[in-house]
């Protein structure tokens, strides 16, 4: 599948995506993937974006501040198995520019191109030193700009 072909499944344009292979660590007792490794995928999509966006954990230990997650909200649609092919797309869907950032996400299992998850992590700028919540540097009001359409939310 081409990176457009995969771009296209996506719920809304502008998304950041990675694509995962579900291997046997990834399994649960009834061989379909563990409900902590979506969540462990959902991660490495956000730190990958991050990283992408020049935010590399250099840059954010040097100034002392990261985007530490607050809360998830995860649906769980459908299930991958061993040797699936799944892309995490993502999406900034908030940022009031002072402490908070919201960020959307999709699951698609590329065999059949189905929506597997759909989750809301939300974030707070936070002093990486002291653990407690900061506003935010000027360039995390710019890199973590919104790209998911006005209105947008978890479905």
């Amino acid at each position: 599948m081409t990176d457009q072909e995969i771009e296209n499944l996506a719920d809304f344009p502008n998304s950041y995506w990675k694509r995962f292979q579900v291997t046997k660590v990834d399994l649960d007792g009834f061989h379909h993937v563990n409900n902590a490794v979506y969540l462990k995928w959902l991660d490495a999509t956000v730190w990958e974006h991050t990283r992408a966006v020049g935010l590399t954990e250099e840059v954010c230990l040097k100034m002392e501040r990261g985007m530490a997650a607050v809360r998830h909200e995860i649906k769980y649609l459908s299930s991958a198995f061993l040797n699936d092919e799944v892309v995490v797309f993502n999406w900034i869907l908030s940022n009031d520019g002072r402490l908070r950032c919201s960020r959307l996400f999709q699951v698609v299992r590329l065999s059949d191109q189905k929506t597997i998850l759909r989750a809301q992590s939300d974030y707070v700028s936070t002093n990486l030193t002291t653990g407690r919540p900061v506003k935010m540097p000027e360039i995390f009001k710019t890199d973590y700009a919104v790209t998911v359409p006005e209105g947008a939310k978890l479905v």
